[in-house]
């Protein structure tokens, strides 16, 4: 409640960051970054650039490369089922990677895009740690000769990485041959939005590093909540079986697998979502938020200044808004006539004005790669693999541990393969 009441609406006066990124986003990497970005001003042009350009309807135009992609994932499985993490990241990345800048080869999970990408996501995890850099607490030690020295080259190696990406969207409109992409419309809007070109290639690579990593963690988390939990993964097939039935010889009237247009009519999948995020969340800590004005709560005073975190993992384990919040219940986001309650809500994508910006796309990957794997296979934990339901990572950015798990065809696998490889 307090989170909802103060960071929610009373979000335009939290739209600052704190000296840690003014310190490592700010002096160490160019002034260029995106979610770090603490000048207000500066902040307005970017967001305003990111919401005209993935706002729900324009995501909904990228639901047919989710989908292919995710169709891609079902079958990367039944070839090499013990590697589905690598291939959920693959996912994740070429999905990003098309909607950011249209790259519209295929990437494979040993493409070095990717590896640069993981990379890259591993030193942000690192440097966003509370007290990794002394900087923070005495601000002036990047005046220190040598200082800083490893963000100054993560910088170079990220600064490099995001402008041979949109380089190449710049060098495709030169051709005339740009597909549609989120690069490309900034590129043609420049003047309006009046972004440098280090802004707009950090803009660009913000959304693709950050967007990949977290969805990949995000679908991870799910497949996990899946074999551990096998009776709410039979909850859902059951309801995604009645829509959409699962042998098209049987059903030929429904479609031959889930697609975005059934989702209104799987509250069970939404709930069973919702409860892996609650269960699980990506991002526990929560992106921390500075006051730039006073916050008068309840008689209480924010001082401008103060920095404000709403923890995600510590509303997740609210027992008044979740009772019993240690167990895995997807059936506790539901009514009594089991449609999806309106009166609770979990804030995956963070709060006000600076909640993820590309939350809309988020969700469809969830959704549409959820819907597919539930639909394809039983997943199933090994027995002589045990997994650690309680092993996820303590970092900003929370992950499943690793585990290996049985992905059993639910229908005859020639013909699931040719559902899937019916790709457009």
């Amino acid at each position: 409640q307090a989170a909802t009441e103060i960071m929610e609406k009373k979000g335009w006066a939290l739209v600052g960051r704190p000296r840690l990124c003014n310190c490592l986003r700010r002096d160490h990497v160019g002034g260029h970054a995106y979610a770090g970005d603490t000048q207000w001003l500066r902040f307005r042009r970017l967001r305003k650039a990111i919401h005209t350009h993935l706002q729900p309807k324009a995501a909904g135009a990228y639901q047919r490369i989710q989908i292919d992609a995710a169709k891609e994932v079902v079958l990367d499985i039944l070839n090499d089922p013990k590697d589905h993490a690598r291939q959920v990241l693959r996912y994740a990345a070429s999905v990003i990677l098309r909607v950011i800048y249209w790259k519209s080869t295929s990437t494979s999970k040993d493409d070095l895009v990717i590896a640069r990408i993981a990379e890259d996501s591993k030193h942000i995890q690192i440097a966003s740690r509370p007290g990794a850099f002394l900087v923070v607490l005495l601000p002036c030690l990047k005046y220190v000769p040598g200082y800083g020295r490893v963000l100054h080259e993560h910088h170079e190696f990220e600064l490099s990485l995001f402008r041979d990406q949109l380089g190449r969207v710049t060098d495709d409109m030169s051709r005339n041959k740009a597909s549609p992409s989120f690069g490309r419309m900034l590129l043609e809007k420049i003047h309006e939005h009046r972004l440098s070109g280090g802004e707009m290639a950090y803009l660009c690579g913000s959304l693709f590093t950050a967007g990949s990593d977290t969805t990949a963690v995000g679908i991870m988390t799910l497949i996990l909540a899946a074999a551990c939990h096998p009776e709410a993964q039979t909850r859902v097939q059951e309801e995604i079986d009645a829509v959409v039935g699962n042998d098209r010889d049987e059903h030929p009237h429904c479609s031959l697998s889930p697609t975005f247009e059934d989702w209104d009519q799987l509250p069970q999948l939404q709930a069973f979502i919702s409860e892996a995020l609650r269960w699980g969340p990506v991002a526990p800590i929560g992106a921390a938020h500075r006051a730039t004005r006073d916050i008068v709560w309840r008689g209480l005073c924010i001082p401008v200044g103060s920095i404000a975190v709403g923890c995600h993992w510590a509303i997740a384990r609210d027992p008044i808004v979740f009772p019993d919040p240690e167990t895995f219940d997807p059936q506790r986001w539901l009514d009594p006539n089991g449609d999806l309650r309106t009166d609770i809500h979990f804030y995956n994508y963070g709060f006000g004005q600076r909640i993820r910006p590309g939350l809309h796309i988020a969700n469809r990957s969830l959704y549409i790669n959820s819907a597919l794997l539930l639909w394809s296979f039983r997943i199933l934990e090994r027995p002589d693999a045990p997994i650690d339901a309680n092993g996820f990572t303590d970092s900003i950015i929370t992950r499943a541990p690793p585990f290996e798990a049985e992905f059993v065809p639910r229908m005859e696998e020639k013909k699931l393969r040719e559902i899937m490889g019916g790709i457009l």
